[in-house]
Parts: C-alpha cells; sequence; structure tokens
C-alpha cells in the first residue's frame, strides 16, 4: 500500500467539519491559482490549519495523521517549525 492509499483511508474516517475544510481548502486553492484576485485563500489556509490542530488536539485524529495532513495540504513538514 502506498501513501497516497494510506492517506486517502485516513482522510475517509475524518470528522466532517475536517473534511469540510479540506474541500473548502481545495476549492480555494483552484480559485486562487485560476484567479489572482480571489483574496480569501489566506482563510481557507488558516482555517484548515486550525481543523487539524483541533482534530489533533481533541483526540480525533493521531499526531502522525496530523502531520500527513499538514504535508499534504499545506505543505507543511514536521519540524520545519520552530
Amino acid at each position: 500500500m502506498n501513501e497516497n492509499t494510506r492517506t486517502s483511508n485516513v482522510e475517509e474516517m475524518l470528522p466532517s467539519f475536517l473534511k469540510e475544510s479540506i474541500d473548502k481548502f481545495v476549492e480555494g486553492k483552484m480559485k486562487s491559482e485560476a484567479d489572482k484576485s480571489y483574496m480569501q485563500f489566506d482563510c481557507d489556509y488558516c482555517e484548515l490549519q486550525s481543523d487539524i490542530n483541533v482534530a489533533e488536539v481533541e483526540g480525533i485524529i493521531s499526531s502522525e495523521e496530523a502531520w500527513n495532513l499538514r504535508k499534504k495540504y499545506l505543505g507543511i513538514n514536521k519540524g520545519t517549525i520552530d
């Protein structure tokens, strides 16, 4: 099983608030790339980052799952944040 399959399986089991945040982020990223005047993308990014943090702190997802989501969507690798 490759990493993308594992992430997809994990993502299927995410709580609805986190799935919605991911969907909104992905949609916002596409809008931002297509139309540079889309100004909401920063908020979409921050909302997803916050929702990942909440899910991790509340024990809904593991730290490993949280870091996988941060890496996949936000481009943040563990150890790159001081």
